[in-house]
């Protein structure tokens, strides 16, 4: 029983994936998949899910790879990932990804 809560339990994270498709299929096609895993269209190529679990984020990842083209560019804001920001970028068909960490700021210390 000592797995059970960790059966049920799967941190989410808030994701956007901002969409620079290289012609009208490739947005349709991206479109139709972030539909499908329940992102909202907040602007013109930016698309927010506020809850989704890194399972689910494995799973996009793999829809987005297959629909896209060598000339889509698909970047994704992720947070938390490792107490951190994380930007994954996919253009040329290659994943790159950045972890941002830093020390935020008391509104007492901003100048």
């Amino acid at each position: 029983m000592d797995n059970y809560p960790s059966l049920f339990y799967s941190r989410c994270m808030f994701v956007s994936v901002i969409l620079d498709p290289s012609s009208m299929d490739s947005a349709k096609a991206l479109a139709s998949v972030l539909i499908h895993f329940r992102f909202k269209k907040v602007q013109r190529a930016c698309w927010e899910h506020s809850s989704i679990s890194k399972e689910m984020l494995v799973l996009l990842k793999k829809e987005i790879d297959r629909v896209t083209d060598y000339y889509d560019i698909v970047r994704l804001y992720q947070y938390p990932v490792q107490e951190c920001l994380c930007l994954t970028e996919l253009s040329k068909k290659r994943w790159k990804r950045c972890l941002l960490k830093g020390t935020a700021l008391r509104p007492t210390e901003m100048r």
